[in-house]
Parts: C-alpha cells; structure tokens; sequence
C-alpha cells in the first residue's frame, strides 16, 4: 500500500493537479450550461408547431371578410348606378314635358300679341297678362331658359336658319329676325330658335 501510494504522489504533480483542477467540470455546472440551450431549442420547435398548425377559423374570418368587402363594393356602385340612372330619367322626363309645354307657351304669346291696345288696358287682357307672366316664371324656376337670337351671330348649336336674306347694314351670318323662340333646360337646347339670318 505504502508503494501504491508513493506511486501517486510521485506521478501527481503540482502543476497537473490545477490543470485537471482547471478543466475538472462538475455535473451541476453541465447541467446548468445545457439547461438554457434545451429550453430555447424546445421554444423554437414549439412557435413553429403554432405556425404550422394555423387555426382553420382564420382562414374562415380572412374568406368572410373578403367576401364583406366584394358586397360592399358591389352594393356601392349599384347605389351610383342607380342614382345616376334615376337622375338622367328625371332629365328625359323633365325635357320631355317642356317640348310639350312649350307650344302653350308660344300661343299664349301669340294670342297676347293680337290683342288690341284698348283690350290690353281691360281686365280680361291685364289678366291674360298676368297668366302668361306666371307661366313664364315657373317654367324660369324649374330651369328653361329663353336662348337669345335677335342681334347675335348664328350659332348652328343654339339656332336653326330658314331664311336667308342679304342686307349690307347687317353683319356677316347676323340674325335679323326671330321666327320661333328657342329653350334651354339647364344648359341643354330643348328647342332650337327659329331664324332668318343675313349675307
């Protein structure tokens, strides 16, 4: 024993015993330093298990709103579809009795034009008067507009020629006279005026 023992002591020496002190590693500091790194790589395998396996509620929700969003849109144009549909019938509507009103109005012009000035001064002529100046004024309020020709160069947009006559006081394609009055219903012609044009 006493051999063994001095066989040690001879072989250990001071300087390999605080190398093997140095790199000796006790199991709680193993235990310590692979906890850590388990527990991270455990956490990364977990988070990607959560992406791969997505809730299939999800993927419902993103189809249902989809599908909200398309029927919102769609509802939307269908609301200007059929608003600006409703505004051009009123349009049509609206011209088309004008045309129909305009004859009325162009006799009652005709009919207070043959009055005599003894009549006019009556009260069936002075209210004959005031009829046509209230028609005049709710077609006025509603939009129609009278389109000016007497004295104005011929616009082939605004006025329709039928005569022609040739007059050196007059300016070149000058309206000398106004057959038939012309509208317009909010900047639209309605009717044409009826002119006689010169040179």
């Amino acid at each position: 024993m006493n051999h063994d023992s001095k066989i040690a002591e001879v072989n250990v020496t001071p300087d390999l015993k605080m190398d093997l002190e140095q790199d000796a590693v006790t199991d709680e500091e193993i235990d310590t330093a692979a906890g850590p790194a388990e527990d991270t790589q455990a956490d990364d395998q977990e988070k990607k298990g959560k992406e791969t396996r997505k809730d299939p509620r999800d993927g419902q929700i993103e189809e249902l709103k989809d599908r909200l969003a398309r029927q919102m849109a769609e509802f939307d144009n269908f609301r200007k579809r059929t608003e600006k549909e409703k505004s051009v019938m009123y349009e049509i509507g609206a011209r088309d009795m004008i045309e129909k009103m305009l004859p009325v109005l162009d006799n009652f012009e005709r009919g207070l034009a043959s009055v005599s000035e003894d009549q006019k001064n009556s009260s069936f002529g002075e209210g004959m008067e005031m009829i046509y100046k209230q028609f005049a004024k709710a077609l006025e309020d509603a939009g129609v507009e009278a389109i000016e020709a007497l004295g104005q160069q011929f616009d082939p947009n605004l006025h329709n020629a039928v005569l022609h006559v040739e007059d050196d006081s007059c300016g070149e394609n000058e309206i000398t006279q106004e057959l038939q009055k012309g509208y317009r219903y909010r900047g639209t012609v309605v009717r044409h005026s009826m002119v006689q044009v010169a040179n």
